[in-house]
């Protein structure tokens, strides 16, 4: 009997110390492990800066859809907050605020700062250029990324695309537009090279962030403006000084919204911190475009009930302006290594779209709006 209890007691403890060494070991896995988890969801907090006021809901939306869905793929560790212009820089500082790391990321259109390399100009658009699939798949498949991203790096900005409006109308003008006789000395807010193509026919171009553009316009200073498509213009209340709609707005087929990030900021976070950020910017685009192509309809129609004239462009000014862009293409390729190097990849890309296009979509498109007029 005594062996017996002497061999249950030794069965007994081994039993309590196997117990405890595994619960030392569960303990010493679970210290072990937390620092890991915690190392790979690090708490980020980032600023965002947009060029686009409050009121213009789908284009400052994209900064908060990113924000939000942001956070909720990081399970809330990686938070940006986001501000409006002029609550930490201007509308057109946003770009200089992200290279000198003032704030770690900005949305904005790469096309405001073509006043410091016109090469800017191929993220966004160029007069006469791709429609808003088409860009998209220069961007994504056609190498447009890569080029983008290698001119960024001067600036010290990792780029994404975040946004994009579709085709835009032409803008808003105090005066018919019958010749491009008409164009002589009128002072249009305008961005990207559409303006400098219209200075080759007598127009003065002007920079104005979104929200600076009704007074502009109110207090005369400015004769005509384009911005965006009807969802944006009607919020704006441009019908209410200049009663002239023009279409299209040819400087901008499709506008690739941005969004600039710091790239020493780019380079700290987490990877699948950076694939959060470039899915909610993927998403964001997506929802943007769906959401212009919904609504802009309904406010073309409370546009024209409100009083606004549209007006096509006419033939003689669009050929111009069309036969001048080309030229002005080629000029600056001349003389700007880093344009030519993108227009010498974008042009041919550019050709093979329009033959494309030419037979499957815009037949489509025009037979199916044709009949959609006869009913």
């Amino acid at each position: 009997r005594d062996h017996k209890s002497h061999h249950f007691e030794e069965r007994r403890v081994k039993r309590r110390s196997f117990i405890t060494g595994a619960g030392l070991a569960a303990a010493a896995a679970t210290t072990v492990a937390a620092p890991a988890i915690a190392q790979s969801n690090p708490k980020v907090s980032w600023r965002l800066t947009s060029s686009y006021p409050k009121s213009l809901d789908t284009l400052f939306g994209i900064s908060t859809h990113i924000a939000d869905r942001v956070a909720e793929l990081t399970d809330g560790n990686f938070n940006i907050q986001v501000f409006a212009p002029g609550e930490l820089v201007g509308g057109l500082q946003a770009m200089d605020s992200v290279t000198q790391g003032t704030v770690e990321c900005a949305h904005t259109l790469s096309s405001f700062y073509i006043g410091k390399d016109p090469t800017f100009a191929f993220d966004t658009s160029l007069p006469f250029g791709l429609n808003t699939r088409q860009h998209l798949g220069w961007l994504y498949y056609g190498g447009g990324r890569e080029l983008v991203n290698e001119f960024m790096d001067e600036y010290n900005i990792h780029s994404i695309p975040a946004g994009n409006t579709g085709a835009q109308m032409g803008g808003w003008y105090r005066k018919e537009i019958k010749s491009v006789a008409d164009l002589d000395g009128m002072k249009l807010r305008i961005a990207g090279l559409g303006g400098n193509i219209l200075s080759r026919l007598g127009v003065v171009p002007q920079t104005l962030a979104g929200g600076d553009i009704y007074t502009a316009l109110e207090r005369g200073t400015i004769d005509a403006a384009e911005f965006s498509g009807p969802y944006d213009d009607e919020k704006l209340g441009f019908q209410k000084v200049a009663k002239y709609y023009y279409y299209p707005g040819w400087w901008e087929g499709t506008a690739n919204a941005t969004l600039m990030v710091n790239k020493d900021k780019w380079a700290e976070l987490p990877k699948h911190y950076q694939a959060a950020l470039e899915a909610a910017s993927a998403e964001a685009s997506i929802h943007c475009v769906a959401k212009y192509d919904a609504f802009n309809p309904d406010a073309l129609y409370n546009l024209v009930g409100a009083g606004a004239e549209l007006r096509p462009f006419p033939q003689d000014v669009l050929s111009a302006a069309f036969d001048e862009s080309r030229k002005f293409y080629e000029e600056v390729a001349a003389s700007n290594p880093k344009f030519k190097k993108f227009y010498d990849q974008w042009l041919p890309y550019w050709q093979k779209q329009q033959v494309w296009f030419r037979v499957a979509e815009i037949p489509f498109d025009v037979f199916v709006s044709g009949r959609a007029q006869q009913r």
